[in-house]
């Protein structure tokens, strides 16, 4: 995961200049700008990095007052036109909390679910729960005609056929909707896939019979034959149960 080594200096510089140049120039041009960066940000978040993410968060916040000097500037600089720009970073700011609250609401369930589901287990322990270091397995992404099934044995057999947008088993289940690729947990209890679109993941529980769609989800790895998945490159991975829940709210 890629950690930004920029100086705060040098950050606060660069916003300082993406400021002035929003208001130097005419408020038509730098507006559409602006909602063209919310627009990226709210459709792209499941696929921008968070690094990204947060460059164009920050964007937003630091370039409306540069909009907002444009527009008052163009409306003669009279108390009128002030007027008019107070009223636009109210509104501005308001619509810009809200939308960062939308982007942020996955880690509000997940805080609020770690600390409902630990808290009561906390206080009645006579001591403190045992640490455990989680270590994943990453995923081994294979072709239809290159994928082995753990359960068979080391023999290779092959009984999973890929047509028609789907996988084909040969005691008649089909899973339709995802591509090619194909990954069997170590033990070969799971069969995850990706989706068509590449925008989510399928995941077949073949022990229970279980088959789980997951939209913005991407598996990053196996803990104890479990699957655990996250949203974006370089989010904290969650366990399948707090990914259900999640998709559940």
């Amino acid at each position: 995961m890629a950690v930004s080594l920029m100086p705060r200096w040098k950050a606060l510089l660069l916003a300082a200049a993406w400021t002035a140049l929003l208001a130097l120039l005419p408020w038509w041009l730098g507006l559409p700008l602006l909602l063209a960066l919310a627009a990226a940000v709210l459709l792209l978040q499941y696929r921008l990095a968070v690094e990204h993410a947060r460059l164009i968060r920050r964007s937003l916040r630091w370039g409306l007052p540069g909009v907002l000097f444009a527009l008052q500037r163009a409306l003669g600089g009279t108390i009128i036109a002030w007027g008019v720009a107070l009223l636009g970073a109210l509104v501005g700011y308001t619509l810009l909390a809200g939308l960062e609250a939308w982007l942020d609401r996955d880690l509000r369930r997940v805080s609020m679910a770690t600390a409902s589901a630990e808290w009561p287990e906390l206080a009645m322990a006579p001591i403190g729960p045992l640490a455990e270091i989680i270590e994943l397995q990453p995923p081994v992404w294979q072709l239809a005609d290159e994928l082995a099934d753990p359960q068979v044995g080391q023999a290779g057999y092959r009984h999973v056929v890929y047509a028609d947008g789907g996988y084909r088993f040969a005691d008649g289940m089909s899973i339709d909707g995802v591509g090619p690729h194909a990954n069997f947990s170590p033990q070969g209890r799971w069969l995850v896939m990706r989706m068509n679109d590449d925008r989510g993941t399928v995941l077949w529980d073949r022990e229970c019979n279980q088959l789980h769609r997951l939209r913005g989800w991407q598996l990053c790895g196996w803990h104890h034959e479990q699957p655990w998945l996250a949203r974006r490159e370089g989010e904290m991975p969650l366990a399948l149960k707090v990914v259900l829940e999640q998709d559940d709210d």
